[in-house]
């Protein structure tokens, strides 16, 4: 089932104001090597600052989660969680760090909500760990969610997901832990072409993709642009944001008709994020009946 979107695209984001690499909870993450760098905020807050310019320039409107100390990647809208035909299942974090994060994402659904941006807001059941978009992104060619399992996510989470939003849900099982989340290694174009580092995937998970994408529509990255975080992309149509391509891989996108905007965010890949990741798409739709009206108000 095809995803229709809406004119306008919609995304969550959350001013960097208290960023910061402070704890480790991931192969990137060296909070002593940031403290050393009297720079690393300010290289961040510029960084942010260039993505959210770009996608307001290419028409998208863009809601602010408000930042709050205490909890630095907060940042990481896309891990809020799972959106899809106004619908949102919130995030459960497996990390007690990041945990505190879950009340202001819950805040700021039902400010969204109360604005009328947003229909229902369910919760995971207890002890199931989903970490948001991060590791359930949505393929609207297919019509169902490619869902990430083991380092961050649990596989009990399938089932909740594929009941909210009435789509398949293929679990793939993460296999590095600099890819610890699916939008780390997959991406999925609005064209119907689906980006990903095979590398991180299990060999059943690898043959899980090939299985529903065919091999025209399967662009493989390796290691270099997967250690640029390049499957990390926000897609527009045809225009991809990432923080940096290849030129192999920014000649393959452009041969297949995509404009690549490269918006760098190193500062944020020291954290083990980048563009897809720094956003939240809130205007997906599809054609699939949801669980709307089964929605915790």
């Amino acid at each position: 089932m095809a995803t229709t979107n809406r004119p306008e695209a919609r995304f969550l984001m959350c001013r960097p104001e208290h960023f910061a690499v402070s704890y480790a909870i991931n192969p990137w993450m060296d909070p002593a090597s940031w403290a050393r760098d009297e720079c690393a905020h300010f290289a961040a807050v510029r960084e942010w600052r260039a993505l959210h310019a770009t996608l307001l320039r290419l028409g998208a409107t863009v809601e602010l989660v408000p930042p709050a100390p205490g909890v630095p990647d907060l940042v990481f809208t896309a891990n809020a969680g799972v959106v899809l035909n106004r619908q949102v299942l919130l995030v459960r974090f497996r990390h007690a760090e990041r945990r505190r994060e879950e009340p202001h994402f819950e805040a700021a659904f039902r400010g969204l909500q109360a604005r009328g941006l947003i229909d229902g807001i369910r919760r995971l059941p207890a002890h199931v760990a989903l970490e948001g978009a991060g590791d359930c992104v949505f393929d609207g060619t297919r019509g169902l969610f490619w869902m990430g399992y083991g380092p961050r996510s649990d596989l009990a989470a399938r089932d909740v997901v594929a009941d909210v939003f009435g789509h398949e849900v293929t679990a793939l099982e993460l296999a590095d832990a600099r890819f610890y989340h699916m939008d780390t290694a997959l991406c999925p174009l609005d064209g119907g072409e689906v980006m990903y580092l095979p590398d991180a995937f299990t060999p059943a998970g690898r043959a899980e993709i090939r299985a529903r994408v065919a091999p025209q529509d399967r662009i493989e990255i390796g290691a270099e642009d997967g250690n640029r975080f390049a499957a990390n992309a926000v897609c527009l149509g045809k225009t991809v944001i990432m923080s940096s391509a290849s030129a192999r891989l920014r000649a393959e996108l452009e041969a297949r008709g995509y404009r690549v905007l490269e918006t760098p965010l190193p500062s944020f890949l020291r954290s083990g994020g980048s563009a897809f990741c720094l956003t939240l798409r809130l205007d997906r739709h599809s054609a699939a009946v949801t669980g709307a009206d089964r929605a915790v108000a």
